[in-house]
């Protein structure tokens, strides 16, 4: 039972386990709520007995009564267990499970991502696993338990009458086989609710992140509409959804309806006709009306039981996927970085990379430039393993980078991006991811060297000032030099820079290029570029096209073979020396 749990809804062990103790509760429970109803007949059919005898049944009163009160007492203990198994132990095993998913987000490779969205990866840790705390707390025990109690109660009375016993619980195999093979058709209506819930949350969330692009267009009426079809369409399938549910597990529960009149019908028949007493008849009539009730709900638990499995097999495509590894501690030869005939595709025969080969040496600035589209991006990206190549070698050191554990890979590449990003945390905090141990007087050092010490003393509480989502109170060249600060905090031996000054003014970009230059000394450096200018003085272009690499050399060789660098740096000069007539 517990490797069943495991496997089909993806606990861990100690969650398989307490799910498993509390459907044991459960059937516990239901077997001692039996045995009341038992204690009630014996004693009816004791008294009715002394009675007919003129017998004092004084002492079998205090007998029942005490019998009575071991198993409430029994009961209550019973009860006690199964809530803190059901309730307390889910809430734990929800709780972990949220950490787990988290934690193997952390070590998928961004081809993971690229597939699925920002909406589906929240409501799969959030709104998923939340619900999954519904179904360990009640949807399971309560039908493992059902199941397990009414197993042992058929068994019981099959012994005491078998045709008695057939009569009432023919019904039960019936009533969850009407569920189990409609399983398919209730998957359809939840799946797709599932689909559609996704769909309007990311149109929720698209409309909330380019709130000023849409409000500057003067588009919020129709975006808004957009929403509200989404959520109208939302709605109409959730009860077609339910609703689908709802035929097949009510007809179930009709039919387990069928079961008292069945056993009815054959009880007052086997009674007219002497082949039971009226004791007999009695026991099954108790058990008829006892013995539904937990079925009743465990037809609407099977159903619950259904549509958790599908979100469990969402959480399982998160954690069931190849995850990057990789050996720690490794030995480095300088810091070199050497692309050897790599190729590479994001999908399925769509080429991005095509035999790119090129060598960025310690010590030097290596700028990657060419045409949108060309790789550039991509070719970063394969350096600092967010992807793997699809063919050929990215050798760090001596070592294939897809040989080096991803974290300890990491801990090499300092990376400034184009598009900074930044918590709503303090400044201070904000540099400090560079270099989580890094003291206040590293962090001043380093935002020194950024140029950021400045404007950061202006603020009302400096240093410990909160910055709001994303930076909000920043300018784009102050958000620029927090990331640059970073990079020279973590004071990595290999630097890449992506588009690093491409969106800021001439005042900005000089003050960061100033930062660059103190991030750069000594290390081994991967420059993205458009303008011609920044790159001037690297020691080697690498000129990518349709992911090949076309020529490389530096800035004088390329002008000198007038091919596509020279004629990108001509363009370059005619674009600035443009003016407004």
């Amino acid at each position: 039972m517990v490797k069943l749990f495991k496997k089909h809804f993806g606990l861990s062990d100690e969650g398989a386990i307490n799910l498993y103790k509390a459907s044991i509760a459960c059937f516990v429970t239901n077997i001692f709520i039996m045995g009341l109803v038992g204690i009630l007949f014996l004693f009816m059919k004791e008294t009715i007995n002394l009675v007919m005898n003129d017998a004092v049944p004084e002492y079998n009163i205090i007998f029942y009564f005490l019998y009575s009160i071991v198993l409430l007492v029994i009961l209550y203990i019973c009860i006690h267990k199964q809530y803190n198994l059901t309730f307390l132990c889910s809430y734990e095993e929800s709780a972990n499970k949220r950490i787990s998913l988290a934690e193997r987000l952390r070590k998928l490779p961004l081809s993971f991502f690229g597939k699925r969205d920002l909406a589906d990866l929240t409501t799969t840790i959030m709104t998923d696993t939340a619900s999954l705390e519904t179904a360990f707390s009640h949807f399971i025990p309560e039908l493992f338990g059902a199941v397990i109690s009414t197993i042992v109660v058929s068994i019981s009375i099959l012994f005491i009458d078998f045709e008695m016993g057939i009569s009432l619980i023919w019904v039960v195999p019936v009533s969850f086989l009407l569920v189990i093979i409609t399983k398919k058709y209730q998957d359809i209506g939840n799946i797709k609710n599932k689909e559609i819930q996704l769909d309007y949350a990311d149109g929720i969330q698209e409309c909330i992140e380019n709130i000023k692009d849409i409000k500057s267009n003067n588009q919020v009426d129709k975006h808004m509409e957009r929403i509200d079809d989404k959520l109208k369409a939302f709605e109409k399938n959730a009860v077609k959804a339910e609703l689908v549910t709802g035929i097949f597990v009510t007809s179930a529960q009709m039919i387990l309806k069928i079961g008292v009149t069945t056993s009815v019908i054959t009880g007052v028949y086997r009674l007219t006709s002497g082949e039971i007493d009226l004791f007999t008849f009695i026991v099954f009539m108790m058990v008829a009306t006892r013995i539904f009730d937990p079925l009743a709900g465990a037809l609407i638990n099977l159903a619950a039981v259904f549509a958790s499995l599908l979100k469990v097999k969402r959480m399982k495509e998160v954690e069931y996927h190849p995850i990057q590894e990789g050996e720690k501690e490794k030995v480095y030869k300088k810091w070199d970085i050497e692309f050897q005939n790599v190729h590479f595709e994001y999908n399925q025969g769509e080429k991005v990379l095509n035999g790119v080969s090129f060598k960025a040496r310690q010590g030097e600035i290596t700028a990657l430039v060419g045409p949108s589209g060309g790789g550039k991006s991509t070719v970063a990206k394969l350096a600092s393993r967010f992807w793997d190549p699809s063919h050929g070698r990215i050798i760090l050191g001596g070592n294939d980078v897809t040989a080096i554990e991803p974290e300890e890979l990491m801990e090499n590449y300092s990376i400034v991006f184009q598009d900074v990003v930044l918590f709503n945390n303090t400044i201070m905090e904000n540099i400090r991811i560079g270099k989580k141990d890094a003291t206040d007087e590293e962090v001043y050092k380093a935002a020194k060297a950024a140029r950021c010490h400045t404007f950061i003393e202006k603020l009302e509480d400096g240093y410990k000032s909160m910055i709001g989502e994303n930076g909000c109170i920043l300018s784009g060249g102050e958000r620029q030099r927090i990331s640059i600060a970073r990079a020279l905090l973590k004071d990595a031996p290999v630097i890449l820079l992506d588009e690093a000054t491409a969106s800021l003014d001439i005042e900005n970009e000089s003050l960061i290029q100033e930062a660059i230059s103190k991030l750069i000394k000594d290390k081994t450096v991967i420059v993205i570029a458009h303008r011609m200018r920044t790159i001037a003085q690297a020691d080697n272009i690498v000129v990518l096209k349709e992911g090949q690499v076309e020529e490389q050399g530096n800035h004088t060789e390329l002008i000198d073979k007038n091919n596509i660098y020279s004629k990108m740096v001509q363009l370059q000069i005619e674009s600035n020396n443009w003016v407004l007539e």
